[in-house]
């Protein structure tokens, strides 16, 4: 069991999953349509690289992306990513991607966490865990919208449509003993 303690530490450390993420990403099928271009796991990583990195906005990860010698070497070494899109490109990109196909991915991270034992510290009542779970809107249009918006209907008439995200956490309600003052 001690020798394989260090191997899972290393698939269940940020570079690992992010690595399965990549691996994951790579089984998705292209939009056999598209002209040739930046392969869609770099779009689907600089997505992911995005959020990692904390970028407010999809403009300012693309400007981060060409000027930032920190957010480059982040891009290549911990995303994996090669071909960086632009905003546009990569929005053009994701909006193709079925939801079901990165759940795949999401799903594997789990997995893997599972595996990991990772998940085992956070349980709390019986077999369960807490979760937190909070959801906020990323995109509200009057006009710009598609087929998986939510919509609004306003009584004056007017419409907005609109996408939100949802974040999950697990929690536990306990201070380990090592992050005691």
């Amino acid at each position: 069991m001690k020798a394989t303690q260090p191997h899972m530490k290393k698939h269940l450390s940020a570079p690992g999953l992010l690595q399965l993420a990549k691996q994951s990403f790579k089984k998705i099928p292209e939009n056999t349509k598209r002209l040739p271009g930046i392969p869609l796991e770099d779009c689907l990583m600089s997505g992911l690289a995005l959020f990692g990195l904390k970028c407010p906005s999809l403009l300012q990860f693309d400007i981060a992306c060409r000027n930032d010698e920190f957010v480059k070497h982040n891009l290549k070494t911990l995303y994996g990513v090669m071909q960086v899109p632009c905003d546009t490109y990569m929005r053009e990109r994701l909006d193709e991607v079925e939801p079901h196909f990165l759940k795949k991915s999401i799903d594997a991270m789990i997995a893997q966490e599972q595996r990991g034992k990772v998940l085992e510290q956070y349980r709390y009542f019986d077999e369960y865990c807490l979760v937190a779970i909070d959801a906020s809107g990323y995109f509200s249009s009057h006009e710009i919208h598609c087929d998986s918006c939510c919509k609004k209907n306003h009584r004056d008439g007017a419409v907005t449509y609109y996408h939100l995200s949802r974040m999950t956490l697990v929690m536990h309600p306990c201070i380990p003993k090592s992050l005691k003052c």
